[in-house]
């Protein structure tokens, strides 16, 4: 299903069109989601709702739909081979939305729940995926991660900050910052800083990573 969205901002409308195509989310990815929360933030959480403030762009590393989205789909991590994301937990990594090579925009879960797929920001962030890496990543996708990023700021005006996976250790002296374990950090780089200078030529409104 596709659903269509017509945005409009001063002296500009367009229309943003979003693949559903959602990933396995149902009661044990809720519960793993819970377990999570309590392991890395401290909290008993009644449910996984958030209130987005950030939202995070990245890469997949590979140039195939099927491929990144196959990486997502289960609710539990699977013989990972990332050592130190299956020491985090057995919730598997997710995002609200996959950006396709040629563009296309899939969202795979509710807007409104948290994905994991950010340290020490999950609970308050939306993450957006595009398929590729940091050298190949295509004009197509930065027009749709502008489109979607456009499209948040009306749905969620509590955002605040619009950042690059790369960034996020900024935030560690951030009220919004929630980790307790100092040891469970991963090394980002995605996606290029080229990549969000040119998604960010196209918003306005958002911060950009508390960086010292």
């Amino acid at each position: 299903m596709k659903l269509f969205f017509f945005l409009i901002f001063p002296l500009l409308v367009f229309s943003l069109e979003i693949k559903q195509t959602p990933i396995v989310f149902g009661e044990k990815r809720v519960d793993l989601t819970k377990e999570y929360i309590r392991l890395h933030y401290g909290i008993e959480a009644k449910n996984i709702t958030i209130e987005p403030k950030i939202i995070v762009l990245h890469h997949t590393a590979s140039d195939d739909f099927n491929v990144s989205f196959a990486c997502l789909v289960d609710e539990e991590l699977k013989n990972s081979d990332r050592p130190e994301i299956q020491a985090g937990g057995s919730l598997n990594v997710s995002t609200h939305f996959l950006v396709d090579r040629d563009g296309t925009i899939h969202q795979l879960m509710p807007l409104d729940m948290m994905a994991r797929h950010v340290i020490g920001l999950n609970h308050n962030a939306i993450g957006i995926e595009n398929v590729g890496s940091n050298d190949d990543l295509t004009p197509q996708q930065v027009a749709s991660n502008i489109a979607i990023v456009k499209y948040l700021q009306t749905k969620f005006p509590s955002i605040e900050y619009l950042i690059g996976h790369y960034e996020y250790q900024c935030f560690e002296k951030n009220p919004l910052w929630l980790e307790k374990n100092s040891d469970y950090r991963t090394q980002k780089h995605d996606p290029s800083p080229r990549f969000m200078s040119e998604v960010r030529q196209g918003v306005s409104g958002l911060k950009g990573a508390p960086c010292e």
